[in-house]
């Protein structure tokens, strides 16, 4: 009998299949938690944590759009301390630290925002001390209020220098979060990359906007939003086939994935893993979907290693 590896290695950190969970979508897989095993994840990715509490957007601030759905949650969250003793501690408990033949067990990349350089660096090094956090991941399309709101990773300059105070503090591999609302999303990618990042996690929302036309008024209370789902799917390939040709790191590709055929896509556009994000809200267990499409997929092409498919379009 033949057997078909489905692990992979993301900087240095090795996942025992390519397919995690995108934050925001998932919480930190508690509540997920009754619906599938999530030891069978690559990995689990958390939602945005901050050094404090931050309380979010006023609602509403979701609503559907066709193929896809806006949020303007605004990265509410209870702060590091509570997000340390509940989401990490539920994690300790509930991760096995090997499973299986690969011997490898379910990581845990966890999402750190901040309105300031100094607030990431906050949280950046306390999670220094987190044994249950595999890597971090970056969220840098926060906005940068000491810089009139803009968000940090939408200026080249802006997003090395994030970068490297950040690689400088982390005890973890550093993945940062690209935001697509760019002209040219591989400026970005090189600057993370000269920054010091180990990785490159992409897309991020696209910036949408829905009016209730009986109502005139907006669908958000914040009137615009980050559109995600199938809609943004084809321009999520797109951005990881140019920011797989323009960089050296490995690439975690997100947008709009559905399917297995979806997740094959990013990986043959170049990405080395996959995050499934939207989805899970209309089918709890999409991820596990995904893993299962992908086993199927290498056995019917009789290919031995998930990774012979990594940028093999060209």
């Amino acid at each position: 009998m033949t057997t078909h590896n489905m692990s992979v290695d993301l900087c240095g950190v090795r996942l025992k299949n390519p397919v995690m969970t995108a934050s925001g979508t998932f919480g930190s897989g508690i509540e997920f938690s009754s619906f599938f095993d999530l030891n069978r994840l690559g990995a689990v990715v958390t939602k945005g944590v901050s050094s404090v509490p931050w309380e979010g957007n006023p609602t509403p601030r979701i609503c559907e759009t066709p193929s896809g759905m806006l949020n303007a949650i605004g990265l509410q969250n209870p702060g590091f301390d509570v997000f340390a003793k509940r989401d990490l501690g539920f994690l300790e408990e509930t991760l096995r630290p090997d499973e299986g033949s690969s011997g490898i067990g379910t990581k845990v990349i966890v999402n750190v925002c901040g309105h300031s350089e100094e607030e990431y660096v906050d949280c950046v090094t306390k999670l220094a001390a987190e044994k249950r956090a595999d890597l971090l991941e970056i969220n840098i399309s926060c906005p940068n209020v000491k810089e009139g709101g803009i968000a940090f990773g939408t200026d080249p300059k802006g997003v090395e220098r994030i970068t490297s105070v950040i690689r400088k503090i982390a005890r973890q591999p550093v993945i940062m979060k690209l935001s697509p609302n760019v002209t040219d999303i591989t400026e970005i990618a090189k600057a993370a990359q000269a920054g010091g990042a180990d990785a490159l996690s992409m897309i991020n929302t696209l910036t949408g906007m829905k009016i209730d036309v009986e109502r005139r008024a907006f669908a958000l209370a914040n009137k615009t939003g980050g559109l995600s789902g199938p809609a943004i799917h084809p321009v999520a390939v797109r951005m990881v086939y140019q920011c797989a040709k323009a960089v050296q790191i490995p690439i975690i590709g997100m947008g709009g994935i559905r399917t297995a055929a979806d997740a094959l896509e990013m990986l043959m556009a170049g990405a080395t893993a996959v995050s499934v994000g939207t989805a899970s809200f209309h089918d709890q267990t999409t991820a596990l979907s995904v893993i299962d499409g992908i086993r199927e997929y290498l056995e019917r092409h009789q290919i031995a290693d998930v990774r012979e498919l990594i940028g093999c379009v060209e």
